[in-house]
């Protein structure tokens, strides 16, 4: 499992996607050319952390949930293969 370290407002990078945190559980996915994917959310259920990734539907104005993970290097996959 991958612990996220961010320094101040510095965007975590991937191949492909950037990371931006805007609080302690919302981060923003975008692409290099800043064009916003969609968000990730952390939340705390009985067992542990959990993570959504809602994807961003511009032409409709909405976000389609993705899944729900147990790590947040899955949830940052599923932007990466979609």
């Amino acid at each position: 499992m991958t612990t996220l370290a961010f320094v101040g407002d510095l965007p975590l990078v991937r191949p492909g996607i950037t990371l931006v945190q805007l609080h302690d559980e919302l981060w923003r996915v975008t692409r290099p050319q800043g064009d916003v994917l969609g968000y990730i959310e952390q939340f705390r259920v009985r067992d542990g952390l959990r993570f959504r990734a809602k994807r961003f539907m511009p032409h409709q104005r909405r976000f389609l949930v993705m899944g729900e993970f147990w790590s947040m290097d899955d949830a940052i996959e599923c932007f990466r293969t979609s």
